[in-house]
């Protein structure tokens, strides 16, 4: 019944070939008003009407002509005044093939041609108008060729469904593939930001160590007592965010929440230990931060802590300030007279800050002035989270 069928025939449709038959021979050996009674001509045209239904999936409107055309002798040599079994079964076919609905008009001609033959054939066995026939061909064919439209309706309903399931399973894998590459660029970013600030601790600590081995003992040991203690939280901390990575991540190793500025006062007390003078301000209410938020504040924070020792003379400001719809970061350090003429706007580090920001909807700026850089940045709460 489909246009895409491969299959000549299939044992429905032999079952219904042969029913046709089956009822056709029963109306030439019973049919009332009949002009010649059942014989081997007439079952031969009785096969021709009805068996090639087998064959509809190949040819649906060339079956239908050729039963048509046999029923027609039928009617014409006066063996019957029945319904014509084959010929309806037939349109029936054509109607629920999608093959009929690429050709209109030569279904159309081909089955209104055959309408009037079979009508002329029954005009010459009543010998008149066949006022009857026409009536009961139209109701008839009629009602064959509206059921077969409407199965094929229902079944090209059922395609689409099933196409449109398909590609909405298609557009969510691809999102998730999407959403799985965006979450992979940001635990490669914060790998980045994690690595970058252990080393610089470890380096200011290591050199810290060799200046003090010898004089001061204690301060030497302490100062390898922190490159220890910051090694171990960043192997754990670079572990975690590794696993993230794992393409057969199970979900029993799943990565646990990010830092966020929870962990600020850790963060600033490592960077007093390896020497540096940080003072920490923090103005407004605090407040619970979307998670997006907390880490992007407290990554900027930790690179921004990392520039200031890495090219600073040992001191920085840091100002953080709760906003009625935004959390505000400043963070100020003098700079070494080494780095007062160097370029501080192109590394990776700020590049990745200002990521973070944005993709917040926030906004950060980097600032060179009067021997002192400085790093700002304004990061929006969200919807529903400004207090109001």
């Amino acid at each position: 019944m489909r246009g895409s069928d491969t299959h000549p025939w299939t044992l429905r449709d032999v079952v219904v070939a042969l029913a046709a038959l089956a009822l056709t021979v029963g109306l030439l050996a019973n049919g009332h008003g009949s002009a010649r009674g059942i014989d081997l001509p007439g079952v031969a045209l009785a096969g021709v009407a009805t068996l090639p239904l087998i064959l509809h999936r190949r040819s649906p409107l060339g079956v239908f002509a050729l039963t048509t055309a046999a029923s027609a002798v039928i009617y014409a040599l006066g063996y019957q005044t029945g319904p014509p079994f084959g010929p309806t079964v037939a349109l029936f076919y054509v109607a629920n093939d999608d093959r009929a609905r690429s050709r209109v008009g030569r279904t159309a001609a081909v089955v209104f041609g055959m309408f009037a033959v079979h009508l002329a054939a029954s005009s010459i066995s009543e010998g008149g108008f066949p006022t009857t026939p026409i009536l009961f061909g139209v109701v008839v064919w009629g009602a064959a060729w509206g059921i077969g439209d409407a199965a094929r309706g229902r079944r090209a309903r059922r395609a689409e469904l099933a196409e449109r399931a398909a590609r909405a399973q298609r557009d969510t894998a691809r999102e998730r593939r999407l959403a799985a590459a965006e979450e992979r660029t940001r635990i490669a970013r914060d790998l980045h930001d994690s690595a970058a600030h252990a080393i610089n601790v470890i380096l200011v600590q290591a050199g810290a160590a060799r200046l003090l081995q010898e004089r001061d003992p204690e301060a030497a040991r302490s100062a390898l007592t922190t490159i220890e203690d910051v090694a171990r939280e960043t192997i754990g901390e670079i572990d975690q965010l590794v696993r993230g990575l794992r393409e057969d991540g199970a979900a029993e190793d799943a990565v646990e929440p990010p830092t966020g500025l929870t962990a600020l006062d850790t963060l600033v007390e490592r960077h007093r230990t390896a020497g540096m003078a940080v003072d920490l301000r923090v103005a407004g209410r605090p407040r619970p931060l979307a998670p997006s938020l907390d880490q992007a504040a407290y990554r900027i924070l930790q690179e921004s802590l990392t520039n200031a020792a890495r090219h600073g003379n040992g001191s920085a400001d840091v100002a953080i300030a709760y906003g009625e719809a935004r959390l505000e970061l400043d963070v100020e350090n003098p700079l070494a007279p080494a780095a007062a003429e160097a370029p501080m706007d192109g590394g990776h580090g700020i590049l990745g800050m200002r990521e973070r920001a944005a993709l917040l909807g926030g906004t950060l700026s980097v600032e060179r002035r009067d021997g002192a850089f400085r790093v700002r940045a304004q990061l929006p709460y969200g919807p529903g989270e400004d207090g109001r």
